[in-house]
């Protein structure tokens, strides 16, 4: 379980961009992070993928205090964590399934990242996250002819092969066409029930907030100003998050 409670992010100028954030991410909850431009959506998952510093508060992963663990803790916290962007950052010239192998900065060695050492037991497991994402048959295309939605699916191929237990995605379906947003929120929503995966996913569009995720959080100027679970939202409520 993860526990977040009076979390704040404020920046070196004085500005405050996330107040008092407070929430529990259970092991196999989706839960989607909805809200305007600027509303702190993104700011949020970065401090929560331990890439932006919390000001003050307190974030628990498993039990462990984070904020106040050594670096040593960090990395191992930081390596049960899959943070995916909008645009994947994969090695362009490795193919889909090297890069599932070698893994993303953060989750494996940097030995294993520079010299795409592997373990010949992992290459079946790798092939396996790459059929379980819709990818087998494009396992050995190099990561630049991959389109947006295929690229979205390494990463997340990626973040199951290496065990991650909180994957957290920054609008993963942007720029996507209707049926592969559909696609990946269903790849997530799958790897969430059946691997008990914590999924945290960013984004603008509410209908798709609705469809997939078991609980909302609504951002407003960085403060969550709702949590809705288990029903669509209503229409007061999308007015306020507009």
């Amino acid at each position: 379980m993860i526990t977040i409670s009076g979390l704040t992010r404020t920046l070196p100028q004085g500005k405050t961009v996330l107040q008092e954030i407070r929430g529990q991410l259970e092991p196999g909850t989706f839960v989607a992070i909805v809200g305007a431009s600027g509303s702190g959506k993104s700011t949020l998952l970065r401090c929560l993928a331990l890439k932006e510093p919390w000001t003050k508060g307190e974030y628990r992963f498993d039990g462990q205090e984070v904020m106040k663990a050594g670096p040593l803790a960090k990395l191992r916290v930081r390596r049960k964590i899959a943070y995916l962007e909008q645009k994947p950052l994969l090695y362009e010239k490795k193919t889909a399934l090297k890069n599932v192998l070698i893994g993303a900065v953060g989750q494996v060695s940097w030995i294993r990242r520079m010299t795409g050492m592997v373990r010949n037991d992992d290459y079946m497991d790798a092939m396996d996250t790459l059929e379980a994402v819709g990818l087998i048959d494009r396992a050995k295309q190099p990561a630049e002819k991959l389109s947006g939605g295929e690229r979205q699916r390494v990463a997340i191929a990626r973040a199951i092969a290496h065990g991650a237990e909180l994957v957290l995605a920054d609008e993963p379906v942007t720029g996507l066409d209707p049926h592969s947003a559909e696609d990946i929120m269903a790849i997530l929503k799958k790897l969430c029930k059946e691997k008990r995966t914590t999924i945290v996913v960013a984004l603008h569009r509410l209908e798709l907030a609705e469809k997939f995720a078991d609980e909302i959080w609504g951002l407003h100027e960085g403060r969550i100003i709702m949590n809705v679970r288990g029903r669509r939202l209503t229409g007061a409520e999308k007015v306020r998050l507009s």
